[in-house]
């Protein structure tokens, strides 16, 4: 059982709540958004203009310094909008399934964006612009995913209920998550394997790398930035015959 006496847990308790929440997210955002512009400025000047050609692929690799982050938070958002669905789920905690709503249409962008980069990067290196590949595939299930649960939350005008609904498919969804980062082990695809592991060298220099993780922070930064404001945003449309909350519009 958690000790709440325990000055973490009071800090995390007392931030669960909406009212608590909605202020420091607004103080958090302009924070998020500066380190965008930073990471953003910093991580598009190196992948396009300072990372060498490739020696294969050409300048069409440099596709990639988009596709790859953008593929990583897909998936990532996608396990921390299950996460906090269940959270709400199992503890009935309101600020729960308004975090798994906020997150869910950046995490359909990044789907999205992953897919469009994916098939411009394809054109030149596969000569199509669409294989049913498993990464692929899979990835296109996730982004329908993500368009499931806005579209289940949109259709059900309780919004406890439809937290509860959006939970349950959100859940289910997760074992699409190691299809999506296997299927280049488990199946003989065209994609190509990673270029970047926690237990082996990178295979490709070190600039690149740079520009390919500085771009990945500004994708971070993005995310959490919009998460934040769309969850304000809920967050004053839930609560919006609250007390506290006619006093913060005012």
């Amino acid at each position: 059982m958690t000790d709440k006496s325990h000055p973490i847990a009071r800090l995390l308790f007392h931030f669960a709540s909406p009212q608590a929440f909605y202020p420091l997210a607004g103080k958090l955002i302009p924070w998020f958004w500066a380190l965008t512009a930073i990471f953003g400025v910093a991580g598009l000047y190196i992948s396009f203009f300072v990372a060498p050609t490739d020696a294969t692929q050409g300048e069409a690799y440099r596709i990639i310094f988009v596709h790859v982050p953008a593929s990583w938070m897909s998936m990532f958002i996608y396990l921390v909008m299950a996460f906090w669905a269940g959270i709400g789920l199992t503890f009935n905690t309101r600020l729960s399934g308004m975090v798994a709503q906020s997150l869910a249409p950046t995490g359909a962008l990044m789907a999205a964006l992953s897919l469009w980069t994916g098939a411009l990067w394809g054109k030149p290196m596969w000569g199509t612009w669409w294989v049913w590949d498993a990464r692929l595939t899979s990835e296109l299930i996730l982004f329908f995913l993500y368009i499931g649960f806005i579209a289940l939350q949109a259709a059900i005008d309780d919004a406890r209920r439809a937290d509860k609904a959006g939970a349950i498919l959100a859940l289910v969804g997760v074992v699409n998550i190691p299809i999506i980062y296997f299927s280049v082990k488990w199946w003989n695809t065209l994609h190509q394997g990673a270029s970047v592991s926690l237990t082996k060298s990178p295979a490709m220099a070190q600039t690149m790398l740079w520009g390919m993780l500085i771009m990945a922070l500004f994708f971070w930064m993005y995310s959490i930035a919009v998460a934040l404001m769309r969850a304000r945003a809920i967050i004053l449309e839930r609560e919006a015959n609250t007390e506290w909350v006619k006093h913060a519009v005012d």
